[in-house]
C-alpha cells in the first residue's frame, strides 16, 4: 500500500498539509505505522513551493527514509513543478540522492524523455495516464513493461471518469500489466467499488486522493 501525504495541495487548503521536511517525516511515519508500505512525497523547497532541485530532493528523500527505515520513497515530477522539459531533465540528472520511484505524467511534454532518464537512472518509474491518448503514447514509446506500475488517473481528464477509465484500459491493453487507479473525491469510491469487483485488489486512500492498485 501507498500513501500519498501532500501532494501538490497548499497550506491554505489545509493547514496540516506537511510542507516542511519535519512535517513530511512526521506524517510519512504516521501512515507506515498505520500500514501503509511507501510514500508519495511532492517535494517543497525552503519557500515551501514544490522543487525538483538536487539538494530539496536530497533533503526530502533522506529525511523522510530516516522516519521511516526500509519504507520506498517516490516523488513527483510534474511539469507544473518546473515547466522548461530541458530544465526538468537536467535537475533529475543531477539528483544526488535519488528516490525509489518517481511519477511521470506521460501527457507533459517530454515525459518519455524523463522516463528514460528515470530508468537510466535506476529509478522506478510510475507513468501517469490522464486519457486514452496517453495510453497510446505509452505504448507506443516501448516503456510500459519497463516501468514500476502505470498510474491511471481518469478523473483528471474531466467528463465521466468511468467511461475515460475504460478508454485508457482498452487503449493499454495487456501493458503494462501493474496498475495503480488514482481517483480524486466522489469518483474515488466508484473506483474502490470497482477493486471490490475485482480479485487481488487492494485500497490506498490519503489525505488527497485515493488508490486503488489494479493488477
Amino acid at each position: 500500500m501507498k500513501a500519498a501525504i501532500n501532494g501538490g495541495r497548499a497550506r491554505a487548503e489545509h493547514p496540516a498539509i506537511p510542507i516542511t521536511l519535519e512535517e513530511q517525516a512526521k506524517d510519512a511515519a504516521a501512515v507506515i505505522a498505520a500500514g501503509a508500505g511507501a510514500i508519495h512525497v511532492h517535494v517543497r523547497g525552503s519557500d515551501g513551493r514544490e522543487s525538483l532541485e538536487p539538494d530539496d530532493i536530497a533533503r526530502a528523500v533522506e529525511k523522510i527514509r530516516g522516519a521511516c527505515p526500509g519504507t520506498l520513497v517516490g516523488v513527483s515530477t510534474g511539469a507544473w513543478i518546473v515547466a522548461d522539459t530541458r530544465r526538468r531533465l537536467s535537475l533529475i540528472r543531477d539528483w544526488s540522492v535519488l528516490p525509489d520511484f518517481a511519477s511521470v505524467n506521460v501527457h507533459e511534454e517530454g515525459a518519455i524523455d524523463v522516463i528514460r532518464l528515470l530508468l537510466e537512472r535506476g529509478v522506478g518509474v510510475e507513468a501517469g495516464v490522464w486519457n486514452a491518448g496517453a495510453a497510446k503514447v505509452l505504448r507506443g514509446s516501448g516503456l510500459a513493461h519497463e516501468c514500476l506500475r502505470v498510474l491511471i488517473e481518469p478523473a483528471e481528464d474531466g467528463g465521466d471518469a468511468m467511461t475515460n477509465f475504460a478508454e485508457i484500459e482498452a487503449a493499454l491493453g495487456q501493458a503494462p500489466p501493474s496498475r495503480l487507479l488514482h481517483g480524486f473525491g466522489a469518483s474515488a469510491w466508484g473506483f474502490v467499488a470497482l477493486a471490490a469487483e475485482r480479485e487481488r485488489q487492494s485500497v490506498i486512500l490519503g489525505d488527497v486522493a485515493t488508490f486503488v492498485t489494479l493488477c
